[in-house]
């Protein structure tokens, strides 16, 4: 496990503040708020070791660069729980959904083994809901 840095808190700041998944690009520019000269390779650098250490989590969305969470809990307060996504078509965010519809063994052809699945929603989050009905 690699030492505490400003960096890495920083990194770590950023992601569970943010609640939601963000890009690299993202990351850096909210832990720049708490580390100014924080480049992006540092921060490719940090996520990288996050990872490997299992305190945050990749989000791949088809067709798209990896985005990071940090890991959240469920609300009997198990961390890392299984959830999905919601990604709004306007401001391109990604937004943690905490349910599930459950078991998707009906949906798999017959004689096939479902050993995981993801679910992404699309559609328009809150805010940009809200700026759209005030036009």
């Amino acid at each position: 496990m690699e030492r505490h840095t400003r960096q890495r808190d920083a990194v770590l700041t950023a992601l569970s503040d943010s609640r939601r998944s963000l890009t690299p690009q993202e990351i850096c520019e909210l832990a720049q708020r708490s580390v100014p000269r924080l480049s992006l390779s540092t921060v490719y650098r940090q996520l990288k070791s996050l990872l490997e250490d299992g305190e945050i989590v990749g989000v791949d969305l088809p067709g798209q660069a990896t985005r990071y969470e940090a890991l959240c809990e469920s609300d009997h307060g198990e961390p890392g729980h299984h959830h999905h996504h919601f990604q709004c078509g306007d401001c391109g965010r990604v937004f943690p959904i905490h349910g599930c519809p459950g078991r998707m063994e009906d949906l798999a052809p017959k004689g096939f083994l479902v050993q995981r699945h993801d679910l992404t929603l699309h559609g328009r989050c809150a805010d940009c809901a809200s700026a759209r009905s005030r036009r």
